[in-house]
């Protein structure tokens, strides 16, 4: 009886090891995922001799200027719709944080929320930007707010797309994508390093829209591709096992954010509770808050339209052209 158990749990273990080989994946060069992902403008920052940050400026150099930072193990692709309707009357500025996209790792045992805040600033000191709209989606609206805590003389505005860094309370946090839940735990990131994750990331993108119709393969293969750039699986695993460096938001340091604030929230996000936005929105003072119906944790791809025509309306107040004086009040005999 023994021996007969011993052969079926040996025989399930060559199978899973057998399983384990055949799905690993190799790294794919940084040269090959450019020559699919890379833009006609694609730009990198450099230190040292080395390639380090992928970015893009474009738009008219006198315009008003913003800056959009992604999420969690997305890139820059996420913002295309909104850049395209932006870009005419805007000079707009996107990157991939280090780890994500096309941007190598700058250090990935201090990877994390001050990191990225300080690969914003270093982009937008390389282009000579002094004041800008700092746009944030999910980790990368983390950075943002950070951000307008660190340098809050840089900022025109902040504007918060379902942005991350509230602590979870009791039962939120339960309708995350399996493939989240699984990188939180030790052993998962250990064995699933290396793997082909491209159907837990084909389920984690459904859970990410309200309609999980708009995942469609080349998005899956984008993400599932960058993924494997050389340390990006590291980066990514890093960032998921709590060991990095994170700043919490709470309300007395969000309330001291002075720059104009518009907060947008899917009002059906699994990854950050259409709670959290409200709780951005009540912490910073003054700030405005859209909450999209049926929208989920990325707005700027599944009502690209929508949410920026409400950017747009956001922006055309902060930089809306101050009235001289004489003009403020009407002449005798007008």
């Amino acid at each position: 009886m023994f021996r007969r158990f011993l052969v079926v749990l040996l025989t399930v273990g060559v199978i899973l090891t057998a399983g384990w080989y055949m799905l690993k994946r190799p790294d794919i060069s940084y040269n090959t995922l450019e020559s699919v992902y890379s833009y006609n403008d694609s730009r990198f920052l450099k230190s040292g001799g080395e390639t380090q940050i992928h970015f893009r400026d474009i738009g008219p150099r006198d315009a008003p200027v913003i800056v959009l930072v992604h999420g969690y193990a997305a890139s820059m692709h996420t913002w295309d719709d909104w850049v395209k309707r932006l870009r005419r009357d805007y000079r707009v500025i996107s990157l991939d944080l280090p780890g994500h996209g096309l941007s190598r790792c700058v250090d990935n045992n201090a990877i994390g929320i001050e990191q990225f805040v300080d690969t914003v600033d270093r982009v937008v000191t390389t282009v000579d930007v002094r004041n800008f709209t700092l746009v944030g989606s999910s980790m990368g609206g983390h950075s943002a707010w950070a951000y307008a805590l660190e340098y809050p003389e840089k900022l025109d505005a902040l504007v918060l797309v379902d942005a991350a860094g509230w602590p979870d309370e009791k039962g939120e946090g339960d309708s995350d994508p399996l493939i989240f839940k699984l990188l939180r735990n030790g052993v998962a990131r250990k064995l699933m390093k290396d793997l082909d994750m491209s159907a837990l990331i084909r389920s984690g993108l459904e859970k990410s829209f309200a309609d999980p119709a708009l995942v469609d393969d080349p998005m899956v293969e984008r993400y599932s591709a960058l993924s494997r750039a050389p340390c990006h699986r590291e980066a990514l695993l890093k960032l998921m096992s709590g060991a990095t460096t994170r700043v919490p938001a709470t309300s007395e340091a969000l309330a001291r954010i002075s720059a104009p604030t518009l907060v947008m929230q899917g009002e059906v996000d699994n990854l950050v509770p259409a709670a959290h936005g409200r709780k951005f929105a009540e912490a910073i003072p003054g700030a405005e808050l859209k909450l999209y119906p049926n929208v989920g944790h990325i707005p700027q791809e599944e009502i690209g339209e929508m949410s920026a025509d409400d950017l747009r309306a956001f922006l055309a107040e902060v930089y809306a052209p101050a009235l001289p004086a004489e003009a403020s009040a009407p002449t005798e005999g007008e």
